[in-house]
C-alpha cells in the first residue's frame, strides 16, 4: 500500500508485513537506492538528513519492530536472533536486498549484522555510531537509566534538534504519540539492555562490504574507542571519519555534512 507524498520534505509511504505485524516504509528520491535504519528512538518525522540523501539516491527507510512505524512488532521478539531474523526480512521486503546500507545507534547494530551474516544483501556499509559492544574499561552510558528531560542532551550536541523531533505534530493524535515514544525506548531495551552488548564483535570479521563509520566529536553515549575497536575487528576497507559538533546522532546534529560525507563513501 502506498500513499503519495503531501510536502516538499515528505516521502511516500509504504507498508509491509513483519511477522503479522503492519511494519512503514518512507521511499524518498530517485537512483540507485540506498537504506536507512534509523537510531535510539527511531523516527517519528522525516529528517533533513534523509532529503540530503534522497537529492542523489532513493532512500527507503524501513521502521524497526516497536519503534515509531514499526507497531508493536517488538512484543513478539524474544531473542537477539528473533530481532536479526527480523530485520533480514526488512530489509528483503523494502527492497533493500544488495543495496547500500546505511544504520544509526541501534539500527546500526542490525544493519551490521546483516553485513556480516548475509554478505551478498549489503554492497556498501556506513554506519553511525552502532551499539552492540561493550567494554568493562570504558563502558558506555545507559540511557535507560536517563531523565527525560537528560536524554536530548545525550543523544545530539542541540538537545533541541532532538526534543522537535520528539515534538507532537499538528494533527497528530495526542494520546498515541507518547504511547509510540514510549514503545520506542522499550524495544530498544528489549534489543540491548542491560549495557548494549550483543556481542557483535564476533561477527564484525564476517563483513565483506566496504564499510564507514562515522562517530560525533561529542558522543558522550558510546565512547570514542568503540569506533576503533570496530574497525579493528571489521579490517579491510574501513573507513573512521569523526564528525564535529555531533554527538551520539550525528545525523541530526550536522545533517548536510554526515549525509555528504556518506554520499562520497557510496559513490
Amino acid at each position: 500500500m502506498e500513499t503519495g507524498a503531501t510536502g516538499m520534505s515528505e516521502p511516500a509511504t509504504l507498508t509491509i508485513d513483519i511477522n503479522g505485524f503492519a511494519t512503514r516504509v518512507w521511499r524518498k528520491g530517485s537512483g540507485p537506492p540506498m537504506g536507512f535504519l534509523a537510531g535510539y528512538g527511531g523516527l517519528p518525522k522525516w529528517i533533513p538528513f534523509l532529503d540530503r540523501l534522497a537529492e542523489q539516491r532513493t532512500v527507503i527507510v524501513p521502521s524497526l519492530p516497536g519503534f515509531p512505524g514499526g507497531d508493536r512488532g517488538h512484543t513478539v521478539l524474544d531473542t537477539h536472533l528473533d530481532w536479526v531474523l527480523a530485520v533480514r526480512d526488512l530489509v528483503d521486503k523494502a527492497g533493500l536486498a544488495g543495496a547500500d546500507l546505511i544504520g544509526s545507534s541501534v539500527g546500526g547494530s542490525f544493519a551490521a549484522e546483516v553485513a556480516a551474516i548475509w554478505p551478498d544483501k549489503v554492497r556498501r556499509l556506513a554506519l553511525i555510531a552502532p551499539f552492540g559492544l561493550y567494554d568493562a574499561s570504558n563502558p558506555a552510558a545507559d540511557p535507560w537509566a536517563q531523565r527525560a528531560d537528560e536524554l536530548a542532551a545525550l543523544m545530539t550536541a542541540r538537545p533541541e534538534t532532538y526534543k522537535a523531533l520528539k515534538e507532537v505534530p499538528a494533527g497528530a493524535n495526542s494520546v498515541e504519540w507518547p504511547i509510540e515514544q514510549t514503545r520506542a525506548a522499550e524495544a530498544a531495551a528489549r534489543i540491548f539492555w542491560p549495557l548494549g552488548n550483543t556481542r557483535l564483535e564476533r561477527r564484525l570479521p564476517l563483513i565483506k562490504a566496504p564499510t564507514l563509520l562515522l562517530w560525533g566529536e561529542q558522543d558522550h553515549l558510546l565512547p570514542r574507542s568503540y569506533a576503533d575497536a570496530i574497525a579493528a575487528a571489521i579490517g579491510g576497507e574501513t573507513e573512521v571519519r569523526i564528525i564535529p559538533g555531533a554527538a551520539h546522532l550525528a545525523e541530526l546534529d550536522r545533517p548536510d555534512e554526515v549525509a555528504a560525507v556518506i554520499l562520497g563513501f557510496l559513490g
